[in-house]
């Protein structure tokens, strides 16, 4: 009896400091369902139904992997990756680095800030009535919290996502064939099928997330003697993400997919995909679909430009962190305010190439994303920084390859941007 009563005891503790650590791992992982992911799952169950859901299984796994790295980084070393790149490699090699994000977070803040112009007016409340005030919201929010009340906002801003699989319950299905799909790779080899193929990868390992959770757990900070209860956190992560963008995919294949009421081609964003739910699976489905879009981009619309000013902060040696005052953190206040009204301001000023500026912000997302993985492996395999706590061999044959698979797909995604087929 004493036995069980330790081990009950010990089961609550562990549940109770997991609950303590709980965040960075989810929110990351969470974020990256933002306006575009969004937008590309739609498209992609609109043109191919439930054809590519093998693919979200196979970058889940990737992104687990990854993510673990970069939570092994922080939790040992107690610094960020733009730290530990600046210090490691050259200055010329992480001021590229600095550019090439700075660039993509913008654009992609850009989109998120228009997916939040477009929820609100599926909801019918024009972009200059709705973008100012949840902009100010949202800066107000970062700038005077303090990690902990930021970091339960984002926490619970995640469960929005349910709205996404009651929509696809709504949309009616074939669960059969949703399970079929799950399990069987049908790769093609047309433009359209591999084009899309890249995007979701790209749209789902994305640069700014392995900067932005190891800088959490640093702000949090987390040490090692935690690290299986953040490795958990970022599975469940990367669990949630997944089961939440495959679910915007069978919604979108059971509404949309060789159904003759709509053409799969016509659906090129997540608004049109709301939109058009409404005469196919109800008004019901359709306010969830274009409530999850509105959340989903105020959500990304404030992760992007706080992992952008971490980045950036850290990279160049500046105070930074949401518990630090403007006057301690001067340069990090600023990138997140500068991103977040310069963002706000392009996307009410009529004739923006929107679509243009996420084309860029995901190839140079794909361009960005080998270099990254170049690093952090070189960087977890060093003993001097991460003693024995370095990447196994197993590890390390599965990363190295899947480095060199991401850079043959990135090179595939920048001929299909710039030389399309046809």
């Amino acid at each position: 009896m004493p036995g069980r009563e330790g081990r009950r005891r010990l089961g609550r503790r562990e549940i109770l400091v997991f609950l303590a650590v709980l965040g960075p791992g989810i929110i990351t992982a969470m974020v990256d369902n933002d306006a575009g992911g969004i937008a590309t799952y739609s498209v992609a169950g609109a043109r191919f139904g439930y054809e590519l859901l093998w693919v979200l299984t196979f970058t889940a796994i990737l992104l687990a992997l990854v993510q673990e790295m970069t939570v092994r980084m922080g939790m040992v070393t107690g610094k960020g990756l733009a730290a530990l790149i600046r210090e490691r490699f050259s200055i010329r090699l992480t001021s590229f680095i600095m550019l090439i994000l700075l660039i993509t977070n913008f654009a992609n803040t850009i989109s998120n800030f228009a997916g939040l112009a477009a929820g609100m007016q599926l909801f019918h409340v024009p972009p200059y009535l709705a973008v100012p005030p949840l902009a100010a919201l949202v800066w107000w929010l970062v700038v005077k919290g303090t990690y902990k009340s930021v970091e339960k906002v984002f926490l619970i801003a995640s469960m929005v996502y349910i709205s996404y699989i009651i929509s696809a319950v709504l949309a009616g299905p074939n669960w059969g064939e949703v399970g079929k799909a799950l399990v069987t790779p049908s790769p093609r080899f047309d433009a359209s099928y591999l084009a899309l193929t890249v995007t979701i990868v790209g749209t789902t390992i994305a640069p700014w997330m392995q900067f932005y959770q190891q800088a959490s757990i640093v702000d949090k900070g987390l040490d090692a003697s935690k690290l299986g209860y953040e490795r958990l956190d970022t599975a469940v992560g990367s669990v949630l993400m997944t089961m939440v963008a495959m679910f915007i995919v069978i919604c979108c294949g059971a509404a949309f997919f060789n159904n003759p009421q709509v053409g799969a081609t016509t659906i090129t964003s997540a608004e049109q995909a709301a939109k058009a739910l409404a005469p196919i699976a109800g008004n019901n489905a359709s306010y969830l679909f274009a409530f999850g879009l509105l959340v989903a981009s105020l959500f990304a619309g404030s992760i992007l430009p706080l992992s952008t000013a971490y980045t950036v902060c850290e990279a160049f040696g500046w105070e930074s962190g949401v518990d630090r005052s403007r006057e301690e953190a001067p340069q990090f206040y600023f990138i997140y305010t500068f991103f977040i009204i310069g963002s706000a301001v392009l996307v009410m000023i009529p004739g923006i190439p929107l679509v243009l500026l996420m084309v860029v912000s995901q190839t140079m997302n794909g361009i960005l994303l080998p270099v990254i993985l170049f690093c952090m492996l070189t960087l977890v395999n060093d003993r001097d920084i991460m003693g024995e706590f370095v990447n196994p061999p197993w590890l390390n044959t599965i990363m190295w390859a899947v480095t060199g698979l991401l850079t043959v797909l990135t090179l595939a995604m920048i001929v299909s941007t710039f030389f399309p087929a046809g």
